[in-house]
């Protein structure tokens, strides 16, 4: 006699959910936002296309799900870095490190960070708070490394938190152009660790 237990509906329904979000995620870093349709997204899990609306009335709520997961992803990941007494500049090394095994996630940031410089874009606003929040983080933690005597008297805090940033950006793209190039790809962990170690004394 089996002593599996059967899945409920609402299990059920959870995990097409979950579903829904790794394949839209799969997708929009695939094709981008604008050319991605709930159709297709559909026809990946493996349900009807007004089976996927139950769950997401529109794409643009599904986007938001979906930044919603990756934000879960990465976020977590970097504040348990943090916790465990990692410093702001290895934490985000860290997450590079991460992301190298993770191509989906990058090229998902990649696209729809690019898509999203349009003000009609749905993913606008996330990304000026995600740039202003990590702008501000970054800046803040180079303040404390200057008031600690580690920074170099001719480097300014927020100038190296936009560089430290677009440093980190520019990598991911880097990297993703480098995946079928037969070279060396770049250790984007590394490269931004070089960076940080460039503005600290001695």
């Amino acid at each position: 006699m089996s002593t599996e237990v059967p899945r409920t509906g609402y299990a059920k329904g959870r995990a097409t959910r979950e579903d829904i979000l790794d394949e839209a995620m799969k997708l929009f870093g695939e094709v981008g936002y604008r050319t991605a349709s709930l159709r297709e997204v559909a026809s990946r899990v493996g349900i009807s296309h007004p089976g996927l609306m139950h769950h997401f009335a529109n794409k643009a709520v599904l986007l938001a799900a979906v930044l919603e997961r990756r934000d879960e992803i990465d976020g977590l990941a970097l504040q348990a870095d943090l916790d465990e007494g990692l410093d702001f500049f290895a934490a985000l090394a860290q997450v590079a490190a991460r992301n190298a095994s993770r191509p989906g996630i990058v090229e998902l940031f990649v696209n729809l960070s690019a898509e999203a410089t349009a003000v009609d874009h749905p993913a606008h606003a996330y990304f000026q708070r995600r740039y202003a929040d990590l702008l501000a983080k970054a800046t803040t933690a180079f303040v404390a490394l200057r008031d600690a005597g580690r920074l170099r008297a001719d480097v300014d805090p927020r100038t190296a938190a936009r560089q430290t940033i677009a440093t980190m950006d520019g990598l991911q793209v880097q990297w993703l152009l480098e995946v079928d190039g037969g070279g060396e790809r770049v250790d984007m962990s590394a490269a931004l660790a070089a960076l940080h170690h460039s503005f600290l004394v001695g």
